[in-house]
């Protein structure tokens, strides 16, 4: 059978059709801006009514915040033209598409820090806290190296982008089940105590102390 009696190839055709993705870009800013509106009245709220600024409630906002940021700003880009949103600068690209992954795994350290605050006591917390605010800022400095590195690797070098990813991959999922795993354990225990004991610590804790001064 001679090559040009074949029928020819079928064209690719997109995934997904340009209405659905525009649709569901404009959908994924539209919910994103409404998140980071939310999320910006609650610290505006925790300044108006004098809450303490600096605890569990106001950095687990200020995370969220910075997390809908990104994400609206990275389905902005989608609007006018695909292929520059995937074909940023090193840094810009790392800033919109891991970076956010990295405040995700943040929100989990701090969510595992407050949850071992709530369950252990002020007693038994007041002689680990140190050593857990040291592990969780490590743990979470190294999710965020790997990350930067993996991404800039994958944008500059000249390297295989598939032993890149799986190192990054692996050693993400690794820290976000070990995450997960202790925030499960602290979570059984809270189960084990009182309600009044769980409502006093976390009242404190997540909220802070209410500043009466005028």
């Amino acid at each position: 059978m001679e090559i040009s009696h074949l029928p020819p190839l079928p064209t690719m055709a997109p995934a997904v059709p340009p209405s659905v993705k525009l649709g569901l870009t404009v959908a994924y800013t539209i919910f994103y801006s409404l998140l980071f509106t939310f999320v910006y009245t609650q610290l505006w709220l925790v300044l108006r009514y004098r809450h303490k600024r600096f605890s569990y409630q106001t950095a687990f906002l200020f995370l969220c915040l910075l997390w809908a940021a990104l994400r609206a700003l990275l389905f902005s880009f989608y609007f006018k033209d695909c292929g520059a949103a995937n074909a940023l600068p090193p840094f810009a690209f790392w800033l919109l598409f891991c970076f956010p992954v990295c405040l995700q795994f943040f929100t989990l350290g701090l969510m595992n820090l407050y949850c071992a605050q709530v369950s252990n006591g002020p007693g038994t917390w007041r002689g680990a806290e140190l050593s857990l605010y040291l592990l969780f800022f490590g743990i979470s400095l190294l999710f965020l190296i790997v990350n930067l590195v993996c991404a800039l690797l994958v944008k500059t070098a000249a390297t295989d982008v598939k032993t890149i990813v799986l190192v990054r991959v692996t050693i993400n999922d690794s820290l976000f089940v070990l995450c997960a795993v202790s925030l499960s354990i602290c979570l059984y225990k809270v189960t084990k105590m009182s309600l009044a004991n769980i409502y006093l610590e976390s009242k404190v804790l997540w909220v802070g102390h209410r500043n009466n001064r005028p």
